[in-house]
């Protein structure tokens, strides 16, 4: 039964700015459904004659409307709408309802038939409400029910069908012929039927008939609707549930001419326009058994876009004007043109383009296939001057007739106390669209002592603020305060105040020696010796009370505030490993040193291997600084370009990748540093060390350019060139003099050169060795290989020239 609709083809006309963000939501959800990616939707779009620029437009948009409804878990949720799904209201004489038809993608971007919603749309229905009170003129049949109520003198209540023949049966009264009557000419035959059986009514007894069980009828929709055939509807069903139900008028059917067949003639033609436009349902008749809807094909239909509320296809009647199509758009937008309409009109083979003025809209009579644009409103203003800066009310004004510059100063409530008077400007805007600026003196134009100025349209005046001309005003604390940096500058201001605003001093503060150092605008430039600052050093109070030694600041002073002489935070080592009492350990002593703490934790365990003791330090404490009192970004900072310049350098001669620098370990003999304590190897800890002392190491680690890098069990009296044997030996790449070997306290030893032959270091327990990686030979190309050649060739041919002058 269903129809398919006509899918369009062509898409090179379309307009992709035209389409709304709630019909782009439409498409994309469709897409996604339909299992689609963006990719592959703007692919099969293209195929239809999508241009390359409204490509990308609509790009632009699924884009930025994926971002707008991307939820918190950053994916985008489904965007369903159910205006994209349509189906029946009632089931028809099919056996199961038909699934609804969702709209080809492609079909979205063509201009929607105005009034094919109403249909389409499964949140508007039109089925009847059967709970309402019988029309009086609803006219009987069969398979109908009359509820007939009887009281007063007599008391009774009759449920009867109407039969086939039209017929009731009355208890104890007879047959009634109601088929045909309405309601109301039913109700007075019963009446007299129960009167000529004895029944007192008007004297005593009422007589009420209702309509109980409606029948069904059916209806045949044929032309073009998105569904003929024939349905079984209700019997109080009108003419836009029948339409509703066949899902409406498709792409070609008429919305103004729709006609109802009723004993094969018309009995009315139904407008819907009438209904969507002016809410006017005196056509949607009620429908009897038998009736035939037909949907003709529309004979003139118009496109209205840009700057109304409705943009769409509209339907035009014989003798409809332009205003007409206005109307039924909603009108104008508030931002609309309203002067004028482009018209793109079909002449012959080919379309052409006409302008209609306002005074024409209600003369102009559309024709087939004519497209009409309302442009927007121009952004610019035909009398506005505009004041920005230091004035109490900065903004846009009205060009009144004779504004000069002191009036809109005056509109604009004055000048602010920090205008800089000296000097105004007026951008102003040429005939040829380039702008100019003059300027003038603000002070003698507002006290008459100049000329005022005539404004014209579009001009900006800007006053200059005094804070706008000069650097901003502020002064900078660093040091031993809790929140250094810069703040604004006030008059008056004073080293307790930036104290203050930098949220005080911190513990460790010397408040009795505070430096200020000040900038030098007069310093000599042909001398070595000329000052670049001056520096005061001041004490302030370390409660910052205000007394006579309060010394001003002046703007882009710089105030230093030192540390108290002395002052150290507590430094904690660790030892981890075998000795007694494990743990962390303060520094008691400046010259504390790795002995002096060893002893401290009890001493090394019977199992520990003092040869494989390691000391890891910091970074800060290895430069030898305190990290407390340094920015430590910046060194860290520091220290990781050098350690990247090191790695690239490395590998630029190398052509190998470098080895992973353990480069916070500090080489120890721990051994020797517990037989000879104090020696100079035993280093003066630092804040953050870690001591590890591990058990007896049994193993020895081949990595690198080995043929199975493993673990081998450490034996006394192996050689380096053994425990390569024991990984499976060299790997075909395996740069022999580069390999070496870290030992377990983090020291580096690699193979020497003797003479023709390769020395390998020793290995101890828990050593591991590196095999490093040849570097690649990159043969001669051929263009390198004709250059070389050529060059050869061309010293060759100098050689021989020189040696034949010679002779």
């Amino acid at each position: 039964m269903a129809k398919a609709q006509t899918i369009p083809q062509n898409l090179s006309g379309v307009n992709v700015n035209e389409i709304s963000d709630i019909q782009l939501r439409q498409i994309m959800q469709q897409a996604q459904s339909s299992g689609l990616t963006d990719a592959q939707l703007l692919q099969m779009l293209q195929s239809r004659g999508l241009s390359a620029e409204q490509s990308r437009i609509l790009q632009d948009r699924v884009t930025s409307l994926r971002k707008t409804y991307t939820n918190a878990d950053g994916q985008s949720p489904a965007l369903t709408d159910q205006s994209l799904t349509r189906g029946l209201n009632y089931k028809a004489d099919s056996t199961a309802n038909p699934p609804a038809k969702q709209r080809d993608i492609a079909d979205m971007f063509t201009p929607k038939v105005f009034g094919a919603d109403l249909f389409r749309n499964s949140n508007i229905t039109f089925e009847p409400n059967l709970k309402l009170a019988t029309p009086v003129n609803y006219i009987l049949g069969p398979e109908d029910q009359l509820n007939i109520n009887v009281y007063g003198a007599s008391l009774v209540n009759w449920k009867l069908d109407v039969s086939p023949e039209g017929n009731i049966n009355i208890p104890g009264v007879g047959m009634l012929n109601v088929s045909g009557k309405t309601i109301e000419q039913a109700t007075s035959a019963i009446k007299a039927k129960l009167t000529a059986n004895n029944y007192a009514v008007g004297r005593g007894t009422t007589v009420a008939v209702t309509l109980g069980n409606i029948r069904s009828i059916k209806v045949v929709m044929v032309g073009e609707v998105v569904k003929p055939g024939t349905y079984t509807l209700p019997s109080l069903a009108t003419a836009f549930n029948a339409l509703s139900s066949a899902g409406g008028p498709n792409n070609n059917g008429s919305f103004r001419q729709i006609e109802i067949y009723r004993n094969n003639r018309i009995i009315r033609r139904l407008d819907v326009y009438d209904f969507l436009v002016k809410g006017d349902q005196k056509s949607n008749i009620g429908l009897q058994d038998q009736d035939i809807i037909r949907v003709p094909t529309y004979r003139t239909r118009v496109e209205l876009v840009g700057e109304v509320k409705t943009p769409a296809l509209f339907e035009v009647l014989p003798g409809e004007t332009l205003q007409d199509v206005l109307r039924f758009a909603g009108g104008f937008t508030d931002q609309a043109f309203t002067g004028r309409i482009k018209v793109s009109q079909i002449e012959d083979q080919q379309r052409r383009i006409t302008d209609v003025v306002e005074a024409d809209y209600k003369n102009y009579i559309p024709l087939r296939g004519d497209k009409y644009t309302v442009d927007r409103i121009l952004e610019r203003y035909e009398n506005r001057v505009i004041v920005r800066g230091a004035v109490f009310r900065p903004g846009e004004y009205e060009l009144q007739k004779g504004l000069t510059v002191s009036q809109l100063i005056k509109n604009a409530a004055g000048l602010k106390e920090d205008a800089f008077t000296g000097r105004g400007s007026i951008t102003r805007l040429k005939a040829d669209n380039t702008t100019e600026l003059i300027s003038f003196d603000v002070n003698a134009v507002i006290n008459k002592s100049q000329p005022d100025i005539l404004l014209q349209r579009e001009d900006v005046v800007n006053i200059s603020s005094i804070f706008d001309l000069r650097d901003e005003y502020r002064v900078t604390i660093k040091g031993e305060v809790r929140n250094q940096g810069d703040f604004a500058y006030s008059e008056g201001m004073s080293v307790e105040d930036l104290i203050i605003k930098a949220d005080g001093l911190t513990i460790g503060a010397s408040p009795k020696r505070v430096e200020v150092s000040r900038r030098i605008d007069n310093s000599n430039p042909n001398s070595k010796t000329s000052d670049l600052a001056q520096v005061f050093t001041v004490d302030v109070d370390s409660q910052m009370k205000k007394g006579e030694a309060n010394f001003k600041l002046e703007p882009f002073d710089i105030v230093s505030v030192y540390s108290l002489p002395g002052y150290e935070k507590q430094s904690t080592v660790k030892i981890e490993g075998e000795v007694l009492y494990p743990g962390y350990y303060t520094i008691k002593k400046k010259n504390e040193k790795i002995s002096d703490v060893i002893a401290r934790a009890g001493g090394i365990t019977a199992s520990a291997d003092p040869d494989g003791g390691t000391l890891k330090r910091d970074n800060f404490a290895i430069l030898g600084v305190n990290k407390n009192k340094i920015d430590t970004s910046a060194v860290e900072k520091e220290r990781l370009d050098r350690l990247s310049r090191l790695k690239q350098n490395y590998k630029d001669s190398t052509n190998i990748e470098a080895p992973q620098l353990r480069n916070n370990f500090v080489g120890i003999d721990l051994k020797k540093i517990l037989q000879q304590p104090g020696y100079s190897g035993d280093l003066i800890l630092e804040d953050n060390d870690i001591i590890r002392i591990p058990k007896q190491q049994q193993l020895v680690r081949v990595n690198g350019e080995v043929l199975y890098p493993s673990a081998v069990v450490y034996e006394k009296g192996k050689s380096f060139h053994d425990y390569v044997l024991n990984a499976g030996g060299y790997s075909p790449n395996a740069l022999k003099k580069g390999a070496y070997v870290v030992y377990p306290n983090g020291t580096v030893r690699g193979t020497r050169k003797f003479l023709f032959f390769n020395s390998h270091p020793s290995v101890r327990p828990g050593s591991e060795i590196y095999v490093t990686k040849k570097p690649e030979h990159r043969g001669l190309s051929v263009t390198e290989a004709v250059g070389i050649t050529t060059g050869l060739a061309s010293l060759a041919a100098v050689i021989l020239g020189i040696i034949n002058i010679s002779k």
